[in-house]
């Protein structure tokens, strides 16, 4: 400061002689030249002092720092001798680096947590679904009780982490009430690890979880756009496409998006196939996902894919009764095909408030089963051929509020002349990112073959979030 305040006095001294003559005498042009001597003088002056009010101010918190962190003295490098002309002293390169190494020694244990760091990321998800049913549960088809009904459809509790640095994994455990009965069941929907840091885009997953299979089928309930999973996932897949085995995803590595997933498993749905002491390879789940995504324009995007499954011998030990009672169906040969597109409209500008959403998907069930006659006689194959599909439009106009309306058409997988059409407009707001309420109404029309009577609902879903979870609310 002091060599500043020698230059600054230096530097002024001249105008300071030559201003002694009276500034009316002085030219005009001179008296501007003066003035604006001045103010850059002045704007210096106090760009010095900002810059060295920086300097102290980061040299008084290293020491705080240092002190904080050395509790026992610690030797420091000897500066080096004054310069005999008086200027001041210079740092090495040596003292440099030792304070760059004690300052990145502070900010490491800064950053130091409990043990706890370690711990998993626990989240719930709990959803409410209050219903008002037309029919009563052996005649609408839905499983719901008739009538008014309140009841807790699942209470989801996760919790994830990393294995170590190639690995994550993670855990689900959900209690669910049946719709019918109101009895809550607890059981493990996921426990599964997934590696990380494969090459080749490659990622291999492991365990009990849901394979990756159509669009909705591997999402949780409470992730769905409308309140009930599509009767054509419900019957062709079993619901949640839950799977105990292994599965392999390979982003293939070309400039545009394609990823190819392939994995096989005991199950894909609600229950195992081939229940029994013995299990071949040609008893096992066979799936597999073909999927993209393009761009149409900056607000205009596809998501498109084509997935399969495939079990040679399906097996199951108990039969399914026919609805006229006179044969009882046991699946030995399950193939299913599913295709799904999604076009969607999210404006670069208003993303978050603003959206459009069409999504489809269309499977196609060629299931074989061993028909065996209730009234006596010799047990024989028969080849059901049926499709269905699930199509929905989805609007939002704010951050909080989104209305749609899904259609629906099943071809029952064990009979095809029986079918159901399914009529869906919903209303959701979302309160906060933790907290979502869903009204919906539906009205299902079956024809005469499928067995079951025209109902019209209405639902009302709560659903909530705390703690930490990962997949939040899915917009798919």
């Amino acid at each position: 400061m002091a060599v500043l305040a020698s230059a600054l006095v230096s530097g002024t001294n001249l105008p300071a002689q030559e201003t002694n003559q009276p500034i009316a005498s002085r030219p005009a042009g001179e008296v501007e030249q003066l003035k604006r001597q001045l103010q850059q003088m002045q704007e210096s002056f106090a760009r010095q002092q900002a810059e060295q009010q920086k300097q102290i101010e980061a040299l008084s918190k290293q020491i705080k720092a240092l002190t904080k962190a050395q509790p026992a003295p610690t030797t420091i490098p000897s500066p080096p001798p004054a310069n005999i002309a008086g200027a001041t002293n210079t740092v090495t390169p040596d003292q440099f680096r030792w304070l760059s190494d004690k300052v990145d020694e502070v900010v490491a244990a800064q950053k130091k947590t409990l043990m706890s760091e370690f711990n998993p990321a626990i989240g719930l998800v709990g959803e409410t679904i209050f219903s008002q049913q037309s029919k009563g549960s052996a005649q609408n088809g839905t499983g719901y009780a008739g009538g008014f009904d309140a009841y807790q459809r699942s209470v989801e509790l996760n919790a994830t982490a990393a294995v170590y640095p190639f690995a994550k994994g993670w855990v689900v455990a959900n209690g669910s009430a049946d719709a019918a009965t109101g009895e809550t069941s607890l059981g493990i929907e996921e426990a599964a690890v997934q590696t990380t840091s494969l090459p080749w885009n490659l990622t291999l997953t492991a365990g009990q979880f849901f394979g990756e299979f159509g669009r909705l089928s591997y999402i949780h309930d409470h992730e769905l756009p409308f309140v009930n999973r599509p009767m054509v996932l419900d019957q062709y897949v079993g619901g949640e496409s839950k799977t105990a085995g292994a599965q392999a995803s390979l982003l293939l590595p070309i400039e545009h998006y394609v990823n190819l997933t392939a994995g096989l498993g005991t199950q894909l749905g609600d229950d195992p196939d081939a229940i029994g002491t013995y299990r071949s390879f040609g008893a096992v789940n066979y799936f597999g996902r073909l999927s993209t995504y393009f761009d149409l324009s900056d607000n205009w995007n596809v998501e498109c894919g084509l997935s399969g499954l495939f079990n040679p011998d399906s097996g199951n030990v108990n039969g399914v009764l026919q609805p006229d009672g006179l044969t009882s169906l046991t699946a030995t040969k399950r193939q299913v095909v599913d295709a799904d597109f999604k076009l969607s409209y999210v404006p670069l500008r208003d993303n978050q408030f603003n959206s459009l959403t069409w999504g489809n998907e269309f499977l196609y069930s060629d299931n074989q089963y061993l028909a065996t006659p209730t009234a006596g006689g010799s047990a024989y194959a028969d080849t059901v051929g049926a499709w269905g599909m699930y199509s929905y439009l989805a609007y939002k106009w704010s951050r909080s509020w989104r209305a749609g309306f899904l259609f629906e058409y099943l071809q029952n997988d064990q009979d095809g002349a029986a079918r159901t059409y399914g009529y869906s407009p919903y209303l959701t707001w979302a309160i906060s990112h933790w907290n979502q309420l869903r009204l919906q109404y539906t009205h299902t029309q079956p024809n005469v073959a499928s067995g079951i009577q025209p109902n019209d609902a209405v639902y009302l879903q709560w659903s909530w979030i705390i703690g930490s979870h990962s997949h939040g609310w899915t917009q798919r």
